[in-house]
């Protein structure tokens, strides 16, 4: 049981958290309900690498909307893409994205974008934290068990950062909880640990 109080009458919007990228997009689903986060769960979409582009897209596209099938979200957050020394990686990266942001909209709902800068300030505190940094704040704010993969900890934290951005750092840091610089310390209700991973069974393209 959580020891920090909250309304029973608080209703429950379902954060979907998405982390793209076209070899692995990551994600992450969560339940807010007042004060109190809840992890749902989280995993990642794996494209095959020797498919053609548009395959792979539709690989990614087609395992966002099996994820809002299984978990039924209210809203969703998506890391925006950052500008990379390569621009090949940075084009693709960007179609990874519009493939996510693409199913979230063709089912109706309402995304909201966040920088990595942000993401990482709501989740640590400081802009310029570690990827291992991310993971164990994560970790630690939903009770889990362990620190998730790379992927799905960067996609629960973006899924964090909408719930801090949307009900105020000072809502979420209630009796039981700390904060620091912005950092919220304490744990969250504890949780077990469900990991679901979509694997979208990869299609060969006829020779």
């Amino acid at each position: 049981m959580s020891s920090v109080p909250h309304s029973t009458n608080a209703p429950v919007t379902r954060v979907l958290g998405i982390d793209p990228g076209l070899r692995m997009t990551g994600f992450g689903v969560i339940d807010v309900q007042g004060q109190k986060l809840r992890y749902v769960a989280s995993g990642c979409i794996k494209s095959n690498g020797e498919q053609q582009l548009p395959e792979r897209l539709h690989t990614l596209f087609a395992g966002v909307t099996e994820i809002i099938e299984t978990y039924h979200p209210t809203v969703a957050a998506v890391e925006q893409v950052f500008s990379n020394v390569n621009p090949q990686s940075t084009l693709l990266l960007g179609q990874a994205r519009g493939a996510a942001v693409t199913a979230l909209v063709a089912k109706k709902l309402a995304v909201s974008e966040y920088t990595a800068l942000q993401v990482k300030q709501a989740v640590v505190g400081h802009g310029k934290a570690a990827k291992q940094q991310v993971a164990h704040m994560v970790m630690r704010l939903l009770a889990l068990p362990g620190e998730p993969g790379s992927d799905a900890a960067d996609a629960l934290a973006c899924a964090i950062c909408h719930a801090h951005a949307t009900q105020g750092m000072g809502q979420l840091a209630a009796p039981g909880r700390r904060q620091r610089g912005g950092r919220l310390l304490a744990l969250a209700d504890s949780e077990q640990l469900n990991r679901a991973k979509v694997r979208a069974t990869p299609r060969r393209t006829a020779p």
